[in-house]
């Protein structure tokens, strides 16, 4: 069966695919650069994260705050098996899983 194209008969199936991985090649660099975070920011995310513990302790009671940082600490954890699983090993996996766990500071 022919393939039908929107240019008609003429169209080159290679210059349109090479089209279309360019295309998609500049948008998920655009979105590697968006979604980037950094090890300060990360640090905001956990200064952040530090903060909310204290204010919900202090409204709520210390089991809140502690369920709050507890439950950025399992995400941690939980990011640094995955890394394990994944084969990175030593600081590359922990500063991986900290940027994970606290990198979302970036769109705050």
């Amino acid at each position: 069966m022919m393939e039908r194209w929107p240019e008609g008969s003429a169209a080159d199936p290679e210059a349109a695919r090479e089209r279309y991985d360019s295309g998609m090649g500049s948008v998920r660099k655009a979105l590697r650069d968006v979604s980037r975070a950094d090890v300060p920011t990360a640090h905001f995310g956990l200064g952040i994260v530090i903060v909310a513990g204290v204010i919900v302790s202090l409204l709520v009671g210390p089991v809140a705050g502690a369920l709050v940082a507890g439950a950025f600490g399992g995400l941690f954890l939980v990011a640094l098996v995955v890394m394990f699983i994944r084969g990175i090993r030593g600081l590359d996996a922990g500063r991986r899983a900290y940027l994970f766990a606290f990198g979302w500071a970036n769109w705050v």
